[in-house]
């Protein structure tokens, strides 16, 4: 199901075009990656997809009800702790004090904000607020998630804990949609890439790049029934699973546990 629809939309500046008929989808489901230089338009596209902006031509159609939206620059709030500002976001959006609390620690835990859950906000470094600005995001499910530069500051534990969330948002039915200009981030979370080059979208990717893990066996696992295994081969004295990139560190884990030795863990470029 198609949660946001960009159909010939094009968004003028004053006498500037920013954008020029752009058709963009996306999906339940789905991780767009929307890349491209400076002042490409990247911004304007999830600002039209979230609704905060009008295209001067062509329609933007909505189907999710839930948005969640994280910009280029996060408004801390000066009064207020880190949880304190996350409950009463929550409470806007129609959670109890309680399920608010609980899901605020729970996000600022696995983000491993700085200073904990009671950091005045104003204490807060860019990267750190930038951990709060993606748990107000994740709040409530949202059905269509979209951000702007969302790991820009983040440190590199946080790194891999944002594709995490990303990842398991989408899993859970949402369309996912952001700007990165971290080649890596992309690679190893989306599974769409699209970019901007003088205001018109060009498609880049639309395969997920792969790691390839050689393992040798341990206690009994049926690889092929693994959630993200792709593909199972028989390797010298063990075997050789795919697995898209980002979704990995779950199976390393499961080998790990059930005494399986790692060989190698390489990425492969999509053919």
């Amino acid at each position: 199901m198609t949660m946001v629809g960009l159909r010939k939309v094009s968004k003028r500046f004053g006498r500037r075009e920013i954008l020029t008929d752009v058709d963009l989808q996306v999906n339940a489901g789905e991780l767009l990656a929307l890349v491209g230089s400076n002042g490409s338009g990247k911004s304007t596209v999830l600002r039209l997809m979230v609704g905060l902006s009008r295209p001067t031509a062509g329609t933007v159609e909505r189907n999710a009800r839930v948005v969640s939206y994280v910009p280029d620059v996060f408004a801390s709030h000066d009064r207020l702790s880190a949880s304190s500002y996350l409950q009463h976001l929550g409470r806007i959006r129609g959670l109890s004090t309680t399920t608010a609390r609980t899901r605020a620690h729970e996000l600022l835990d696995r983000l491993a904000l700085a200073g904990g859950a009671d950091t005045p906000m104003r204490k807060l470094s860019k990267g750190n607020a930038q951990k709060v600005a993606v748990a107000q995001a994740l709040l409530a499910p949202p059905e269509l998630l979209v951000l702007d530069e969302p790991w820009s500051g983040l440190d590199a534990t946080a790194h891999g804990t944002l594709r995490e969330l990303l990842t398991e948002t989408a899993e859970q039915g949402a369309a996912v949609a952001f700007t990165e200009h971290a080649t890596e981030a992309v690679r190893s979370t989306a599974t769409r890439v699209c970019e901007l080059k003088r205001g018109r979208l060009v498609p880049v990717s639309s395969t997920p790049a792969l790691t390839e893990l050689v393992l040798r066996p341990g206690a009994a696992i049926d690889w092929a029934r693994h959630p993200d295994v792709l593909e199972v081969r028989p390797a010298d004295a063990g075997v050789t699973v795919m697995i898209p990139t980002g979704r990995h560190d779950a199976a390393l884990l499961t080998a790990l546990n059930h005494g399986w030795s790692v060989v190698t863990v390489r990425q492969v470029k999509p053919e």
